[in-house]
């Protein structure tokens, strides 16, 4: 048990060390970019720190796993380089169960990764999405979804228009049960248009089954209009605008994204990318483990044997497959290739047996 403890709190030790080291690194890098990116001089030194500091956690966590894989190299190489992995194999203890403390804290690491670092990186991620617009001086993102239905902004001569309606269909170019609110300058609202479909088309909403009022009338309901089915509506929003108007997946904490998903479904878009990102999360933690068994399967052997640099450089090497083949697997899942569950969970599966299969074969050789 406290040799168990002594790996676990060297191993955790290290994956702190070289997750501080990427954070410099990166923060420096970080603060370069936003300042060429606001070269005009909208932002000094420090705000630009302060847009680096919540753009790099998203980064980090990206790259966990390679984090991991170098943590697991330099912990077995340690060992090596101190004699301590032959002073635990000659008192009896198994190489497998030797790994135990190293692939128990890297659960335990995925697991708090994904309870607690994921929500503060997508706290962080909306909050530098915020700053960037901000000194940008971008819109907002114009679609949200709520309970209440779909919710749109959109610009215009005559002011900015809000758009609700109970659900959507093509990618939301296709709105039912649908509200506009135009504002004045002044932010006080003018007209009121219902209608029972709007379809975005080029430079307008085509409106069917529509009524009009004019708020600014002393009694609007006494002089609204029904305006004929064909009517457009002139808007400045495109499809493309709508999409991307979607947050990342990662900008939401896991904890939101089963509600935030059942909204969108609900709102008639397609939550593909979000049920994914989802069950990759949940995965994270076995792909953690497998990459500190892959680590092992390559490096967990004594220096005097030689060939350590070639050793370090296949684990590595194993780490990244693993990494873009996991990247690989959720392009095609997304695009609906290949099932989620089976886009989520190969690659730390896979990850997982290849690298057992490695260590059996070392441990019998």
């Amino acid at each position: 048990m406290t040799l168990s403890l002594y790996i676990a709190r060297r191993f955790a030790g290290l994956v702190a060390l070289i997750f501080a080291i990427f954070f410099g690194i990166m923060m420096l890098i970080d603060i370069v970019d936003q300042l060429r990116r606001f070269s005009g001089g909208e932002i000094g030194l420090a705000e630009a720190a302060e847009l680096a500091a919540m753009n790099v956690p998203a980064s980090l966590y990206r790259i966990l796993p390679l984090i991991l894989v170098m943590a697991a190299i330099s912990l077995f190489l340690g060992l090596a380089r101190t004699s301590e992995l032959v002073v635990v194999r000659a008192s009896g203890r198994s190489g497998l169960r030797f790994l135990m403390a190293p692939v128990a804290t890297a659960l335990g690491i995925g697991a708090l990764a994904v309870a607690v670092l994921n929500p503060l990186v997508a706290a962080t991620s909306k909050h530098y999405d915020t700053l960037s617009s901000r000194h940008a001086r971008a819109g907002e993102s114009v679609l949200s979804i709520a309970d209440t239905g779909l919710w749109l902004r959109q610009g215009g001569a005559e002011g900015q228009t809000v758009v609700q309606a109970a659900r959507s269909g093509q990618g939301g170019t296709e709105l039912f049960g649908v509200t506009f609110l135009t504002f004045d300058a002044t932010g006080l609202p003018f007209v009121r248009i219902e209608a029972d479909r709007a379809l975005l088309v080029p430079g307008a909403w085509v409106l069917t089954g529509a009524r009009q009022w004019l708020l600014r009338d002393a009694n609007p309901e006494r002089t609204a209009t029904s305006p004929p089915d064909g009517t457009r509506l002139p808007s400045d929003l495109t499809s493309e605008r709508i999409r991307d108007s979607f947050g990342a997946p990662s900008a939401i904490p896991i904890w939101q994204l089963p509600s935030y998903i059942a909204g969108l479904e609900k709102a008639g878009f397609t939550a593909q990318g979000h049920r994914l990102w989802f069950q990759m999360e949940l995965a994270l933690p076995l792909l953690l483990a497998a990459m500190v068994l892959i680590a092992a399967g390559f490096t967990m052997r004594h220096a005097r044997f030689g060939g350590t640099g070639s050793m370090v450089m296949m684990a590595l090497a194993g780490g990244f497959a693993i990494f873009f083949l996991r990247n690989f697997a959720q392009v095609l899942g997304e695009t609906g290739q290949i099932p989620i569950l089976l886009a989520a969970w190969t690659p730390p599966i896979a990850a997982l047996l290849t690298a057992l299969g490695l260590l059996l074969h070392m441990e019998e050789g």
